[in-house]
């Protein structure tokens, strides 16, 4: 045996789940595109990696590459061919989608791929308008070892 108040209340709950419409999703501009004609490369160089990373003039990221999201692995990342890689490919992006014809650059680290970031912009018509090294430099030193206790 059923009760009869259960009929109806099953009914409402239906009635109410259907009630509710889904909220469509605002149309999406497409993005305006922006003309960059000069701007600034960020080179980061380490042993390990290369960094390549091209921005507008107030610093907003346009593109960016690396020697590891270009194949590399292991060593090979940290080598200068591996840098020169990771430039075209961010300068080549940089050139196609926001006309970039003009760098400043700044160099950071002390790794192989400080020279052949810079050269690799002379094979995509890349205008160098400086070049600067930001890498940083110690002015405290590390923390001298403890005092000797004999």
């Amino acid at each position: 045996m059923t009760d009869t108040n259960e009929a109806p209340v099953k009914e409402e709950i239906q009635q109410s789940a259907t009630v509710a419409t889904p909220v469509a999703a605002p149309a999406k501009r497409k993005k305006a595109k922006r003309s960059v004609p000069a701007g600034q490369m960020h080179v980061l160089a380490t042993f390990n990696n290369t960094i390549v990373t091209f921005t507008d003039p107030n610093g907003g990221v346009l593109t960016t590459a690396s020697a590891g999201g270009c194949g590399f692995r292991g060593s090979k990342k940290g080598t200068a061919y591996a840098a020169q890689v990771a430039t075209e490919k961010a300068g080549h992006m940089a050139k196609q989608q926001y006309s970039l014809s003009k760098v400043s650059v700044y160099i950071k680290g002390i790794g192989l791929g400080r020279e052949a970031a810079v050269r690799a912009l002379v094979n995509l018509d890349i205008f160098v308008d400086s070049i600067q090294d930001v890498t940083g430099i110690p002015h405290g030193g590390v923390r001298p070892p403890k005092a000797r206790r004999v």
